[in-house]
């Protein structure tokens, strides 16, 4: 059975890692100084980005693996819990991090904009790939928050440390822009299957007996955790996955409208609204009339 550990503090997983700590709320890790470890259960209350060298051991959260190897990124959120797998007895970690406390950046621009990095609750198959020159950048990041926690600390520490981390997020974020282009093959599958999905659930008894889809729901259809199938969406369509959903709705409401036989009560209930009400205010939004008028006027 899998060793199970909790990281509430930097000073724990920099004593796991055999690391020192410079300061009580931040740490750049080298793995290489930890002891040899075998498979294990761990639960952060930090934030942490792990940079893997060579293949170390597998990660995995929920019932899935990351997609994880050699020269790439991955993003783990206080409260998050990881199983570490390996297929040998014990392994030796190699590759660096980055682990920082949520109390670190309170009062700091970061703090209000550390929600914007939807990365942070990316799963399987989501880790960030780093091209040789995206890697170099990484760990000059790496070296200035390194740098500040090599100085005494001052009134300049928290703000630049904060600084030096949200520059390492917004490259992060570049490269994430940058892989969504690459693997655009991918996605539009992705976005294929996603039309099928929708088209399937609306011919089906589903809309009756569930009601409206939620974005969600897709997206666990798709093996794809919520907010990278969001920013997916957002990336190859421009809108948002909820706005491509709401469009869906609109359209097929539009072909029901032309049949007079039913009613716009019967045709929101068709469509999964709960409220007849809340399907002509959406209708309205959407399309400028209200689906009475529409018919009218078609």
């Amino acid at each position: 059975m899998a060793q199970a550990y909790n990281f509430d503090t930097v000073s724990q997983y920099n004593a796991f890692n055999n690391h020192e700590t410079l300061h009580p709320l931040v740490s750049i890790v080298d793995f290489s100084k930890a002891k040899e470890r075998t498979g294990s259960r761990m639960t952060f209350g930090l934030y942490c980005i792990f940079l893997k060298d060579v293949h170390c051991g597998d990660l995995k959260y929920g019932c899935n693996y990351y997609d994880y190897e050699a020269g790439t990124l991955v993003f783990i959120a206080p409260g998050q819990v990881i199983d570490v797998e390996n297929k040998i007895d014990y392994y030796q970690p190699i590759g660096h991090g980055l682990v920082f406390h949520p109390d670190l950046i309170k009062g700091t621009p970061l703090a209000k904009s550390l929600d914007a990095y939807s990365f942070f609750n990316y799963n399987t198959n989501e880790a960030l790939h780093l091209s040789e020159r995206e890697r170099k950048i990484v760990f000059d990041c790496f070296d200035k928050i390194e740098y500040e926690l090599s100085q005494p600390v001052d009134k300049h520490s928290k703000r630049l440390i904060a600084s030096n981390i949200e520059l390492f997020l917004n490259y992060c974020e570049r490269f994430y822009d940058r892989q969504f282009i690459t693997r655009e093959s991918a996605n539009k599958g992705i976005l294929e299957r996603f039309e099928a999905l929708l088209n399937s659930y609306f011919a089906s008894e589903k809309p009756y007996t569930i009601g409206l889809p939620a974005v969600s729901s897709f997206a666990d259809e798709l093996n794809l955790s919520p907010n990278y199938f969001g920013d997916l969406i957002k990336k190859e369509t421009g809108k948002s996955a909820q706005e491509y959903l709401q469009n869906k709705i609109i359209d097929i409401a539009k072909d029901k409208i032309f049949d007079d036989n039913k009613t716009i009560s019967e045709i929101a209930y068709e469509l999964g609204f709960k409220y007849p009400q809340h399907f002509s205010r959406l209708f309205k939004q959407r399309v400028g009339f209200t689906p009475n008028e529409y018919r009218n006027l078609n």
